[in-house]
């Protein structure tokens, strides 16, 4: 068993359990904020990201999950992704709603939970860009070195 690493992810543009500013979610530029981490364990050859929402009513999503951005192959070298872009060589896979780009939150009811999980890998992924993130945490299963959690808030201003 892989000992799970005490890696950190943080944004400048909001704290872990606060809110995510509007400028980052549909109601603003809808571009995703600048994220940073550290602590990454030896042997990382590459790092993944995904991005969900499990506060979706059931009715919209019967499993209650909406995926806003899964990413893989960010290089090791990396210890950031900057605001609106994505690492160069990194590959977007699809979202909930079958882009392969960052959507921003924009939660229909109520205050949402945005989940950021980064991952230390100690493989590079060959998958194909259509990848959901179910594919992603497969291939990834058995090679996560570290994880890191970032989570932002936001409600619909009405």
């Amino acid at each position: 068993l892989l000992k799970k690493e005490n890696m950190k992810i943080s944004s400048p543009a909001f704290e872990n359990n606060s809110q995510i500013p509007p400028k980052y979610t549909c109601d603003g530029k809808n571009i995703n904020p600048l994220f940073r981490w550290s602590e990454v364990p030896e042997g990382t050859k590459s790092f993944a990201l995904i991005m969900d929402d499990p506060d979706v009513p059931r009715n919209l999503r019967p499993d209650g999950m909406f995926v806003h951005w899964v990413l893989w192959n960010i290089s090791p070298e990396t210890n950031l992704i900057d605001e609106n872009s994505v690492p160069l060589g990194a590959i977007v896979g699809a979202t909930t709603r079958g882009q392969n780009a960052y959507i921003g939150p924009c939660p229909p009811d109520r205050e949402h939970r945005y989940f950021f999980k980064l991952y230390a890998l100690d493989i590079k992924l060959n998958l194909s860009p259509n990848t959901i993130k179910s594919g992603l945490l497969e291939a990834m299963a058995n090679h996560v070195l570290a994880e890191a959690e970032l989570i932002g808030l936001y409600s619909r201003v009405k």
